[in-house]
């Protein structure tokens, strides 16, 4: 069964950055994309970044697009989502989610589809403020 587990979050002021990081259980096959996602109190769940483990291809959200990078370890199975000069728009759960088949992982990204991104963590908190 895959499973995955978000670390990384914290408080930083506007500008900061931060590095989250996501465990993923099983190899790089297993989990044909890797995804991730936020909510706050005054933002609906939206997908910032995925990654298609295989080949190794990263999907930006225009929303954070210039600011946020993704990338992976096949080695120690994890996925980044490295994040520079945050904002206090910023501030939410961040969570890490992961497809078991080969559908379009930017669209699923895009539209939050958890048929595709069927696999969640339980979040991490991220919070900008001055």
């Amino acid at each position: 069964q895959v499973q995955v587990a978000e670390s990384g979050g914290g408080s930083v002021p506007p500008g900061g950055s931060l590095r989250l990081s996501c465990q993923v259980s099983e190899r790089t096959v297993s989990t044909k994309c890797v995804g991730w996602f936020r909510q706050g109190p005054e933002i609906e769940r939206e997908g910032v970044a995925t990654i298609r483990r295989v080949v190794g291809a990263p999907f930006i959200a225009d929303s954070v697009k210039g600011r946020f990078t993704i990338a992976q370890d096949n080695v120690k199975n994890r996925v980044y989502l490295q994040m520079n000069n945050l904002k206090p728009e910023d501030t939410a759960i961040y969570f890490c989610a992961a497809s078991l088949t080969d559908a379009d992982c930017y669209t699923g990204l895009t539209r939050v589809d958890r048929g595709l991104y069927s696999v969640w963590g339980l979040g991490t908190q991220v919070t900008v403020s001055s």
